[in-house]
């Protein structure tokens, strides 16, 4: 099945800092990147037919790319999380039909990453679909930049859509459809966060104070160095409200066959 998607809207590709990423070092000439950590800037790389990796830092080191265009890691610090750039896709998707699709993101217990979860369907927040390959975490983003859908580091909208169609149809097909209130509710979200912002669907307890009845949904900036968010007050997304009353079960983790424990 071929997915053939007008989009009214065409972000391009920007050079990525990713493990393999080719890179120039006035001392050491052309190298690889090995591995990455866009949260504190500290790369991994190889040169020529050396050996061993060498640490660098892409804020205080001289490294360029390739091409000689530096790398300006303290002024245009990269996304350390995906979820910017999955809003751009969903509402990408909203606009070509696809409006049964829904993007949840929460906190990690440690509270310097995020999750993702992107679900088709019925629009049920807490008992979401489950899908291989349609969740994530910015953990994993901060050291390897792609979504995993084959997509590369740095692929503009159409191309995460595009990567997205041809790892799983199947599970795209789900969300053609009509939801006229989630979608006129995430254009908004997007006009208002996007591309420095992303909301946080978790529900904030005061310190020693109890759950409030409808606090304000978070707003946490994807690149360092931005300011905090101070535009309109987000609202919740349609179908939230009275959630604060059920239990809110996980999604069932995948089958494991292999008898290896995941992390």
């Amino acid at each position: 099945m071929v997915f053939c998607l007008r989009l009214t809207r065409t972000v391009m590709s920007v050079k990525a800092l990713a493990p393999g990423t080719v890179i120039f070092h006035r001392h050491r000439g052309y190298g690889v990147i090995t591995a990455v950590n866009l949260l504190t800037g500290w790369i991994a790389a190889r040169f020529g037919s050396e050996s061993r990796t060498l640490d660098l830092n892409l804020s205080t080191d001289e490294v360029q790319f390739a091409d000689g265009e530096a790398i300006l890691f303290r002024r245009a610090p990269p996304d350390r999380m995906p979820h910017a750039r999955l809003m751009a896709v969903v509402r990408a998707l909203h606009e070509a039909g696809y409006q049964k699709l829904y993007l949840y993101s929460w906190p990690k217990p440690s509270g310097l990453h995020w999750r993702w979860h992107l679900f088709t369907g019925t629009r049920d927040w807490m008992q979401r679909s489950w899908r291989e390959g349609w969740y994530g975490s910015g953990a994993d983003y901060n050291v390897n930049p792609v979504m995993g859908w084959g997509d590369s580091p740095g692929a503009s909208t159409g191309e995460l859509i595009d990567a997205l169609a041809r790892f799983d149809p199947h599970g795209l097909a789900q969300a053609l459809g009509r939801d006229d209130d989630h979608t006129a509710w995430f254009a908004g979200v997007c006009d208002a966060l996007l591309p420095g912002y992303m909301y946080s669907l978790d529900m904030q307890r005061p310190q020693g104070a109890p759950l409030m009845e409808m606090p304000p949904v978070p707003v946490v900036p994807v690149r360092a160095g931005l300011a905090p968010y101070d535009g309109p007050v987000i609202g919740w997304p349609p179908g939230w409200a009275g959630l604060w009353s059920k239990v809110h079960v996980l999604p069932a983790p995948r089958i494991n066959l292999t008898g290896i424990p995941e992390s």
